[in-house]
């Protein structure tokens, strides 16, 4: 039997300061004062939740409208996680079936995709060679992102069609000869997500949903879940306008309605029918208070075994070519990541972030794990002219994470 979470009866159990963990949450309120929208924070250590509060607002506009209500967070308002989709369903299910030995990282992409090989017209070959591992690293030559959803951008490659997106990832020109940089990619991840559906012979979804979530006890950590019986109610709201960035953005079927239980990407939700690699997955901080866990007890919860030790040594060891990536996992290999994980997190702690807001840190020397899921993007985009990606809610301290992270490591009696 692994450990399984217990509520700490106080902070002091697990080690923490009541009242520097009140100073973080005056570190939140002061955010929510001051005009962003909402979050939910959880802190876990040595097997006991110390913290899992919520803050502010799950919807404050209706479009561009502000609410005369708006609906509050809850600890049980559903998140769109964005990236971290990347690391608790793609790495949870290739830490499962390398476990397994059902799947081998040393071996090539095309091995599992025979299609994905380089065409006599490539400006940039490589694609025959490159091999799993490579894919994890990031360093396997794609472009951050393909707007295969975008006739005018994607020319060719264009497809809403997700029985055609791997024959248009295959497709896809390298940006840079592989092994020779660090670029991170959503690219890999959907590529990745069909690996895994290649060799379990299941949509991405049903396997992680029936092999990953079900066996640990999870409800509300799920793609497409207003497909699965969840309102719009249950989510904390993502951008007010669609995907238009209030006016600046448009293509064909874009969403011009507040995204509320959707995701928020636009290659997940236009061209993989919201369930791809990279994104697409929604989750609780109560929910993945568990899945820390996971991580944290070496592979398992309860009566449950998802993968083994060595593997997640494996997954988590840093890069040789870049200390701040592992497979998948990024790293806190060196000062250019403080932002994410302070500069008080161990060296080999890990986790993620996603666009939409959301954080996660797991740091096994010290048996400690924190969720730090906002809603930033619901908010107004601070000048669509100048930069449609830049929403006033990017514009706070909390959407940094790492002062937030500061705070919560601060509260240990010992850092």
């Amino acid at each position: 039997m692994y450990p399984v979470l217990k509520k700490a009866h106080k902070p002091e159990d697990a080690g923490f300061s009541s009242s520097k963990l009140k100073e973080v949450d005056s570190l939140i309120e002061n955010e929510i004062d001051n005009g962003f929208p909402g979050a939910v924070l959880l802190v876990i250590k040595d097997g006991k939740i110390v913290k899992n509060t919520a803050y502010g607002y799950a919807k404050k506009y209706d479009r561009g409208t502000l609410l005369k209500h708006p609906k509050k967070m809850k600890t049980t308002t559903m998140f769109d996680l964005a990236s971290n989709t990347k690391m608790y369903s793609v790495n949870f299910a290739l830490q499962h079936l390398v476990s397994q030995g059902k799947i081998d990282l040393n071996q090539t992409v095309s091995h599992y995709v025979p299609q994905f090989k380089d065409s006599a017209d490539d400006k940039i070959k490589g694609k025959d060679t490159l091999r799993l591992i490579d894919i994890l690293h990031h360093t396997a030559g794609f472009p951050p992102s393909v707007e295969y959803y975008n006739p005018k951008l994607a020319g060719d490659l264009y497809t809403t069609d997700r029985s055609k997106v791997l024959q248009m990832i295959s497709r896809t020109p390298l940006d840079y000869q592989p092994g020779t940089k660090n670029i991170y990619s959503d690219l890999d991840y959907m590529l990745l997500g069909f690996i895994i559906e290649k060799v379990t012979g299941k949509r991405l979804d049903q396997y992680a949903e029936e092999t990953l979530y079900k066996p640990l006890g999870l409800k509300h950590t799920l793609f497409n879940p207003l497909q699965k019986g969840f309102k719009p109610r249950d989510f904390a709201a993502t951008e007010l306008n669609g995907n238009t960035r209030d006016g600046a953005i448009y293509f064909p079927g874009i969403r011009t309605y507040t995204l509320q239980g959707e995701v928020h990407d636009e290659k997940a939700f236009y061209s993989m029918g919201g369930v791809s690699g990279h994104a697409g997955l929604f989750s609780t901080t109560g929910d993945l208070a568990v899945l820390l866990q996971v991580i944290l007890n070496d592979g398992g919860y309860g009566n449950v075994q998802l993968f083994d030790k060595q593997t997640i040594d494996r997954f988590l060891a840093p890069s040789d070519m870049n200390p701040t990536y592992g497979l998948g996992w990024r790293r806190n290999g060196n000062s250019s990541m403080h932002w994410m994980f302070s500069p008080y997190a161990s060296e080999n702690a890990v986790g993620h972030t996603g666009w939409t807001g959301t954080l996660t840190i797991i740091d096994r020397e010290k048996n400690l794990g924190i969720v730090l899921l906002t809603n930033k993007k619901h908010s107004p985009v601070a000048d669509p002219q100048k930069d449609p990606n830049k929403f006033l809610g990017d514009t706070f301290g909390i959407s940094q994470y790492g002062n937030v992270v500061t705070a919560v490591y601060q509260a240990l009696k010992v850092n």
